[in-house]
């Protein structure tokens, strides 16, 4: 490029940048000075920011206008524009605010210093513009303000137009330094340009071409091309001169179609952007181990690790690799991977759930309550009920988010799987059209497995239902329990599932089948095919959920038109099933409680419940009020019932604080977390699961208490 069309270019871009900055440092000052107008004139502050504002607006949509092209002339337009705007603004509040007297001339002079002084404007441009400025600033005085004080006037034209002289100047020498420093980058550039010319010339001279590889055909071809890894030997550049046939075999090329190509054309994903990386560290001495990704010839991508090292034959450099097909350990990489993304969006699932309990306990809670203490006719108790029983199943939708995140508290203990089939049997042969049949087939000496009977039944009823929706013109669904061994060398298990022995739970039907595409996304949440209004997409999930919480696994068998076939393995126990065994609770008391929860509603039905059995309570709807009340009354407390999840300071670590206070102090946990980290830390004397109700509550409270607290009044 010639020089003058370099620096004319330039200058251009420049404008249409320094242009653009000053219209948006114009729009900001305008109304950011208006707090100068408030002390200076407060009888026209909001006359004043009007102004302010008009001008902020149209210097904006200069800055727009700006952007559309780059031509001298267009931007000297905008500036144009621009400074007949703010010149104007400013003459305006100067005629308002003691005309040929004001102090607001100061706003021409920052203008001419703003524009003028630090924009790299030709002597002409420059000579035009603080004329212009000059002039709306001079003509409106002469026209319309009364000259009364021809001293001060005149001395305020001398300061404007002998700053206003410097600031020509300053300009004008500005100008003439971005000329000299354009026309300086503009040499730079060229000799950069011959010097990258000279360079490239050069790397053409020192490629030549790759000698042939000679060495000993007999015993290299025996080693060569019978290794059970896949061999390719490539020149410095990266070209294949070599390949045995266990490569051949992997990529699906024959090997002369391999020969003499760039090993990066076989490349693919994020090996090809670190290919010269690699390349560059073997040649300089490294050996490497690395995985990487290459197309076969068929189109599909085969996972590799490769080991590769600089070998030197007949005074050149080669790089040998050997090749080793890792796509089976990819495919279980990638099981984990989906495990690990259950598990974090169950961790948002149990997350929104937690804050639903919280409501759901303070509407179950005063349900009950009205119920329990309040006449009501039968009209008002029926409508209670209603919303009981509506909040019930609200809870049922929140124990499957629970289930699917794992968060939700639940009771283990050994049990019999068949037990928990047929009683799930019988309660669904009820729902069975008669098209569909349902066959059981129960493994008679079945272990016991560690489970929760009611979340397991959940399981199979969720299963159960899907295979009755899946065969609407009929068909037969199957239970069956079976007993298997699984080995560390077990094909189709994830990694993480430990070898032993294991119950089989296996839910099939003949129905529609699962399509492929869809397979690996079946066990999302909220993820379902069924019609709008006839699924909620947290079955599957929540089955997810359950079987990992139980240490289990679950698999899929489908094909599109045969049925679908879900298999669950649930690590096998042996232990013997416990008798049950209830016993009718005294719940009245007279003991001062102190209780936290940063749930309002929470803490009042907590309250409520306690007070109309006889306690005396103490709220606080945070942990740091707790420790204050519990500092002060720690003496006459005799058990505290807090949340966990609470905002400035959680649970577990107020329970530390109130245990350095009081060591012996009897606390209950209420969360609609799981009691895990309760049970594992021993932070607690009881755990409640939010929703609760209220018999769940004065049961764990009169038992704790009875442990031996010594009473005394609070008052």
């Amino acid at each position: 490029m010639e020089l003058n069309k370099y620096i004319e270019t330039n200058i251009n871009k420049l404008y249409q940048f320094w242009f653009g900055v000053g219209c948006l440092s114009g729009a900001l000052l305008f109304p950011l000075l208006s707090a100068m107008d408030y002390f200076a004139s407060p009888d026209n502050f909001k006359r004043f920011l009007f102004y302010r504002l008009i001008a902020s607006a149209l210097l904006i949509i200069l800055f727009f206008i700006n952007r559309i092209k780059i031509n001298r002339l267009y931007q000297y337009t905008i500036l144009t524009l621009g400074i007949i705007i703010s010149a104007a603004a400013v003459e305006l509040m100067i005629l308002e605010f003691g005309g040929h007297k004001s102090s607001y001339f100061i706003g021409t002079l920052l203008l001419i210093i703003c524009i003028f002084g630090l924009l790299p404007l030709n002597f002409y441009y420059s000579l035009f513009g603080i004329t212009l400025v000059y002039a709306i600033y001079l003509l409106p005085i002469l026209l319309f303000d009364n000259i009364s004080d021809f001293r001060i006037f005149l001395t305020y034209n001398f300061f404007l137009v002998s700053f206003s002289t410097v600031i020509l100047l300053r300009s004008h020498l500005t100008y003439k330094s971005l000329l000299n420093e354009l026309n300086l980058q503009h040499q730079l550039d060229k000799e950069k340009n011959e010097l990258q010319q000279y360079s490239t010339q050069l790397e053409d001279l020192v490629q030549e071409r790759t000698k042939e590889l000679s060495i000993s055909e007999k015993w290299y071809r025996s080693i060569f091309d019978n290794a059970t890894d896949g061999v390719i030997v490539l020149d410095k550049n990266g070209v294949i001169v070599n390949v045995n046939q266990k490569a051949c075999e992997i990529h699906g090329f024959e090997r002369n179609a391999l020969v003499g190509i760039n090993v990066e054309l076989l490349e693919a994903g994020t090996g090809k952007k670190n290919h010269e990386e690699i390349m560059s560290r073997i040649l300089n001495g490294e050996t490497l181990i690395y995985e990487t990704e290459h197309y076969r010839k068929d189109g599909n991508k085969v996972f590799l690790e490769i080991s590769s090292k600089a070998i030197e034959i007949g005074g050149d450099l080669f790089i040998q690799s050997f090749y080793r097909d890792i796509t089976e350990k990819k495919r279980i990489q990638e099981q984990l991977m989906q495990s690990q993304k259950m598990d974090s969006i169950g961790s948002l699932a149990g997350g929104i759930a937690h804050n639903f309990n919280n409501i759901l306990t303070a509407i179950l809670g005063y349900s009950e309550l009205l119920l329990e203490f309040s006449n009501l006719d039968d009209t008002s108790k029926q409508r209670v009920k209603n919303i009981e029983s509506s909040a019930r199943k609200a809870g049922v939708m929140v124990s499957k988010l629970l289930s699917f995140a794992r968060r939700e508290a639940h009771e283990v203990f050994p049990m019999n799987v068949n037990d928990v089939i047929n009683d799930s049997v019988k309660l669904f042969e009820g729902v069975l059209n008669k098209r569909i049949g349902l066959k059981v087939d129960l493994y008679n000496t079945i272990p016991t497995i560690e489970g929760d009977p009611n979340q397991l039944e959940q399981v199979i009823m969720n299963l159960m239902v899907n295979a009755k929706d899946a065969m609407p013109d009929g068909g037969l669904m199957t239970v069956k329990t079976n007993v298997i061994e699984i080995g560390k060398a077990a094909i189709d298990m994830p990694s993480d599932i430990e070898p032993g022995r294991y119950v089989v739970l296996a839910v099939s039907d003949t129905g529609c089948g699962i399509p492929k595409e869809i397979t690996n996304r079946i066990f999302d949440p909220f993820f379902t095919t069924k019609e709008k209004g006839k699924g909620t997409g947290l079955g599957l999930a929540t089955v997810y959920g359950i079987v990992k919480d139980h240490k289990g696994y679950i698999s899929v068998q489908s094909d599109v038109g045969k049925g679908t076939s879900f298999h669950i393995y649930l690590p096998a126990s042996g232990k013997t099933v416990p008798l049950v065994s209830t016993l009718q609770p005294f719940v009245e008391g007279s003991e001062n409680i102190l209780v936290v929860d940063d749930d309002r509603d929470v803490l009042n039905f907590i309250k409520d419940i306690l007070e109309t059995h006889g306690y005396t309570v103490i709220p606080a709807n945070n942990s740091l009020t707790a420790i204050d009340t519990f500092k002060n009354l720690s003496g006459k407390i005799h058990i505290v019932i807090t949340d966990i999840i609470m905002p400035l300071m959680e649970g577990n670590e107020l329970i530390r604080n109130l245990r350095e206070i009081k060591p012996d102090i009897k606390i209950i946990v209420v969360s609609g977390y799981s009691n895990d980290t309760v049970q594992r830390e021993k932070i607690a004397d009881a755990f409640i699961k939010k929703p609760f109700e209220s018999i769940e509550l004065l049961t764990a409270v009169r038992q704790i208490l009875d442990t031996g607290i010594r009473r005394s009044p609070l008052y």
